[in-house]
């Protein structure tokens, strides 16, 4: 009597609207087609996105755990601002995990292992070169996805994937500095040449160097406009608003 085999066919995972519009709405705030300190309104949402107000609620709560929206008394849920300080904070958090992971990454380190995260650097460099940031969010994403799973640190990676909803938020600005293309580019590069070395000292002191970097940015982001004087409602440089996206018409497509 032969025992039939189970079938190895991978079913296609059907996304809820729920996933839908939450994939929606984080991206358009990562895009800034809300802005910090903006309302979002539940008709207008209900509207623009094609689904019903309990979908918009469920993902404007899950939106709030994420730390993308904020409520306010009297105001109902906002993009929420994230200020220098809690921004530094944030970084500092990442820094201290991502550098664990990436001299676990090194310590563990096989030519498998240098070839993928090789292979992600070059789509990063190609998404700067296309000014695709949508892109180099997503990839940058993967590669310390990748690294973190590689050297087995699964634990802090369901930590950092936490943060970063806020990570990304930040990310979407940084990214679009001058002459930041290079630069990231030479010091994730500067992190796998460590990994690829098996020296665990010199990736975690490269992926915290990498932060640093960033945490500068802000800064003198912060200070430039202190010293303009200028307005501080959104506290971080915002990239020009993307036009309007006309309503979906499926949500399901």
């Amino acid at each position: 009597m032969t025992t039939e085999k189970k079938s190895l066919r991978i079913e296609r995972e059907v996304k809820t609207l729920r996933q839908l519009a939450l994939e929606r709405m984080r991206n358009a705030i990562l895009q800034s087609h809300f802005l910090p300190g903006e309302r979002l309104v539940e008709r207008p949402l209900c509207d623009e996105l094609g689904v019903s107000r309990t979908v918009v609620r469920e993902v404007l709560r899950h939106l709030e755990t994420e730390g993308l929206v904020e409520n306010i008394a009297n105001l109902g849920p906002v993009v929420k601002k994230v200020d220098l300080d809690e921004a530094i904070q944030i970084y500092e958090i990442r820094a201290l995990l991502e550098g664990s992971a990436a001299r676990a990454c090194a310590e563990k380190s096989t030519p498998e292992i240098v070839a993928y995260l090789s292979l992600i650097l070059d789509a990063v460099q190609e998404a700067f070169r296309n000014k695709d940031y949508d892109n180099v969010l997503l990839k940058v994403g993967q590669f310390y996805e990748y690294m973190f799973g590689s050297g087995g640190k699964t634990v802090a990676w369901k930590l950092a994937e936490t943060l970063n909803a806020r990570i990304n938020q930040l990310r979407a600005h940084t990214i679009r500095s001058p002459g930041r293309d290079k630069a990231s580019f030479k010091e994730m590069k500067k992190l796998l040449d460590a990994i690829e070395a098996k020296d665990g000292a010199a990736a975690e002191r490269a992926s915290v160097e990498h932060v640093q970097a960033v945490i500068r940015i802000l800064v003198d982001s912060q200070s430039k406009r202190d010293a303009a004087d200028e307005p501080a409602a959104t506290d971080l440089p915002a990239p020009a608003r993307s036009p309007a996206r006309p309503r979906r018409q499926n949500a399901a497509a």
